[in-house]
């Protein structure tokens, strides 16, 4: 196997991209059926976890130096 499928920065991607996706998947939503809060809610829930694996991966790759 391929050592580049399984990197760090390959994976921060595809976060990246999985999140610009739901972000669409929100407006959509939103827009075409209102009244269904509770899909944009786990919509929305799956995009701040998402968010928050980004996070963990950007410290991971690059971390804070110390002071």
């Amino acid at each position: 196997m391929d050592i580049n499928l399984h990197s760090l920065p390959r994976r921060l991607i595809e976060l990246r991209m999985e999140h610009g996706d739901l972000d669409s998947l929100i407006d959509q939503a939103a827009i075409a059926v209102p009244d269904d809060e509770l899909t944009v809610r786990r919509l929305k829930k799956r995009r701040l976890l998402l968010r928050d694996q980004i996070a963990r991966l950007e410290a991971e790759l690059d971390p804070p130096e110390p002071a």
